[in-house]
């Protein structure tokens, strides 16, 4: 992902938040060459400073073939909005678009019941954990016989993270005018998206001026 300096946010703390509040994303994969992409839940789980993501496929999905093989990235967005030139202290500017995206890098490791169903059981458990813990007893209350029929129907995976890469574009290369400008005009917009934007300049603003 393109990222300049001004736009880059390192902070692993931050980029996890980010990803955990955000976390329908799109697993993008190379097979035979080509670019192929799932748009899934993901869990990010952290253990001794260890960063993954958790998730499944449906089995007939052909791109969990690609799994062990090579690098797949995961891409997760969240708010975005236009940004209107009008909105700058000097008429000579263009429009443009601000947005918060997180890019994670890893190669899946397969989990599938027949491979190991403890692992498969796991996976399962975080997930619900995750979405709807209330739903646990419904599923460990259905048959065995239902329930490994829907696990054999998917291949689970887990992702350990090798690099995050995190674009906060939230106009901090104009200056704060611009910025408060950009911050008070989209907070005053009724689209979610753009009120999301406004908030999050308005905090990276807050954040500068109290350094």
């Amino acid at each position: 992902m393109y990222i300049p300096n001004s736009f880059r946010e390192e902070d692993t703390e931050k980029l996890i938040a980010f990803m955990r509040a955000n976390s329908f994303a799109t697993l993008v994969s190379i097979q035979n060459g080509m670019p192929i992409a799932s748009h899934i839940p993901l869990v990010v789980t952290v253990k001794d400073g260890s960063i993954r993501l958790v998730g499944h496929l449906a089995k007939q999905n052909a791109q969990w073939q690609t799994f062990g093989q090579s690098e797949s990235l995961a891409i997760f967005t969240g708010a975005h909005a236009y940004i209107s030139p009008t909105l700058y202290e000097s008429q000579e500017s263009v429009p443009t678009w601000n947005y918060i995206a997180v890019h994670a890098y890893g190669i899946p490791q397969i989990i599938t019941l027949d491979h190991s169903a403890q692992r498969m059981n796991e996976m399962i458990d975080t997930m619900i954990h995750t979405y709807e813990d209330g739903y646990h007893a419904q599923w460990h209350g259905l048959s065995d016989r239902y329930r490994e029929g829907m696990m054999n129907g998917i291949v689970g995976f887990e992702m350990p993270i090798t690099r995050l890469e995190g674009k906060y574009k939230l106009s901090q290369n104009r200056s704060q005018a611009d910025q408060h400008a950009i911050a008070d005009a989209l907070m005053h917009n009724p689209d979610p998206n753009a009120y999301a934007i406004g908030v999050a300049v308005q905090e990276n603003l807050q954040r500068n001026e109290q350094a």
